[in-house]
């Protein structure tokens, strides 16, 4: 009898050795999290998982471009708890040192060129036509604001590595004369519904959004479509002005493949939660899996630069990432 009984309590102490970190803490409140818009379907599956896990918890979400959601934080004030950027460098800009210590890249990407079957010309575009496609008459297609979603610069960026890659000249400002102000809109996320409802034909979109919204795309060559850092010096071909930190200021986006980022703030209302979700997010078997499974690879495991920022990260994430310059 006590064989048995020491049997089945060395079976449950395995069972707890090997249940998550995430998945065993007593959390309760809000955990507010301001997000890219690209991120908000796996984040919805990842916010469902992790309040089945927690139900005291409650995981608040505002998407939108990411540099929008990261100037709520660091000029409106805004508390939050995580931001999670669709470009790591956002972060690094605007929130570290100040506002947070550390900046973990989780994911990459890639721009692809979406569409509808009622899109002018659906029958006809391709890999190799897509800029003339763009250019003819009485199309209409966009991309998000380079100066609030990086999605929006990427877009600029990706117009501007065509001309070079196709030897074009001129085709980054044909393409940019026949764009109508009211195509660009605040945020990537925003096209979708007018993909849906028939009023755009196309819409520069990372190829997670387009798979998770059921959307046809075409896919462009690696040297233009930002998804491989062994490209990157091509992609720093490409320049973007944006707005800066202040008024009236402006920065130069380069180009280069696309990261995402996350981070918790320093005056996280809810830190344990915060950091619990981050865990869980970062776990193989929790969000970078559902990351995976809707079209965004994410990095296995996740990244962050030096070690001086990982002795800043909570104990529980470090073992969590690797460094990697």
């Amino acid at each position: 009898m006590r064989l048995f009984l020491l049997g089945v309590t060395l079976f449950m102490l395995s069972l707890l050795s090997a249940a998550p970190a995430f998945a065993g803490e007593d959390l309760s409140g809000d955990v507010i999290m301001f997000h890219a818009g690209s991120l908000s379907v796996p984040l919805a599956k990842m916010e469902k998982e992790f309040e089945a896990m927690h139900p005291g918890v409650d995981i608040k979400r505002e998407a939108g471009g990411s540099t929008k959601m990261a100037r709520m934080i660091s000029e409106v004030g805004k508390p939050a708890d995580i931001m999670a950027s669709a470009d790591y460098v956002v972060i690094d800009k605007n929130l570290i040192p100040k506002y947070a210590d550390f900046n973990i890249r989780f994911a990459t990407n890639q721009l692809v060129l979406c569409y509808t079957d009622n899109s002018k010309f659906a029958s006809e575009i391709n890999a190799d036509n897509w800029y003339d496609i763009l250019q003819k008459p009485g199309v209409i297609w966009g991309h998000s604001d380079p100066n609030l979603d990086p999605c929006g610069y990427r877009s600029v960026m990706v117009l501007q590595l065509a001309e070079k890659f196709y030897n074009k000249p001129g085709l980054y400002e044909k393409l940019v004369s026949v764009r109508k102000k009211e195509w660009v809109r605040p945020k990537s996320v925003e096209l979708i519904s007018l993909l849906k409802t028939g009023n755009m034909d196309y819409a520069w979109e990372y190829l997670s959004v387009a798979v998770q919204h059921g959307l046809k795309y075409i896919t462009l060559n690696k040297h233009i479509n930002l998804s491989d850092y062994k490209y990157n010096k091509f992609y720093e071909q490409a320049q973007v002005t944006v707005s800066g930190k202040k008024p009236g200021t402006t920065i130069v986006r380069t180009g280069k493949s696309i990261t995402y980022g996350i981070t918790e703030l320093k005056d996280a209302p809810n830190k344990p939660a915060a950091t619990a979700f981050l865990a869980y997010m970062l776990s193989p078997e929790g969000g970078l899996k559902i990351l995976k499974e809707m079209g965004q690879p994410p990095f296995v495991p996740a990244i962050i630069p030096d070690d001086a920022m990982l002795k800043k990260m909570p104990a529980s994430l470090q073992k969590l990432v690797k460094v990697k310059k």
